[in-house]
């Protein structure tokens, strides 16, 4: 069953978070908390949306955290998909694709035309999996990101 989060789902969605961080090599860079995950998409001025998986006993066994984009050439919103994980017990089991249906969905019953994420290139299990619903990768962008030092030094020079 996929539904949206609630604020009941964080202490899942938070492990889920830490998990799918140690897959992919970076458990350490994790620095978000619980409370941070409630103001982010329960607070007042929600930055970011969840839906969850459950299994047939309702426990949270995959999740995927998604905010919306603009594209100013196609000129309405679309869904840039954050994260998308479901536990490695539960995979197979269609959890992960019935989360990426889900969110194509919402993009067409609200008139988005965009739903976009980014994959790390030596995960070719997730690759495979996005190619065999019909995603095709973007290769002709480089994603670029300021974090940590370089954030700050880039602020100071305004």
């Amino acid at each position: 069953m996929i539904r949206p989060a609630t604020p009941a789902d964080l202490p899942a969605i938070h492990t889920l978070i830490r998990e799918l961080a140690d897959y992919e090599r970076a458990l350490e860079e994790v620095r978000t908390t619980e409370e941070q995950l409630h103001e982010a998409l329960f607070g007042p001025h929600p930055a970011a949306y969840a839906h969850v998986a459950t299994d047939a006993t309702d426990t949270v066994v995959g999740y995927a955290i998604w905010f919306l984009n603009f594209s100013t050439w196609r000129g309405v919103h679309g869904i840039y998909l954050e994260d998308l994980y479901v536990h490695p017990t539960a995979r197979g089991s269609g959890h992960g694709k019935a989360l990426l249906t889900e969110l194509a969905r919402i993009c067409v019953e609200r008139g988005y035309q965009r739903l976009e994420w980014a994959v790390l290139n030596w995960n070719t299990p997730a690759i495979d999996f996005y190619e065999s619903l019909g995603a095709r990768p973007q290769d002709e962008w480089t994603v670029y990101r300021l974090t940590d030092e370089a954030l700050t030094k880039a602020a100071d020079t305004a």
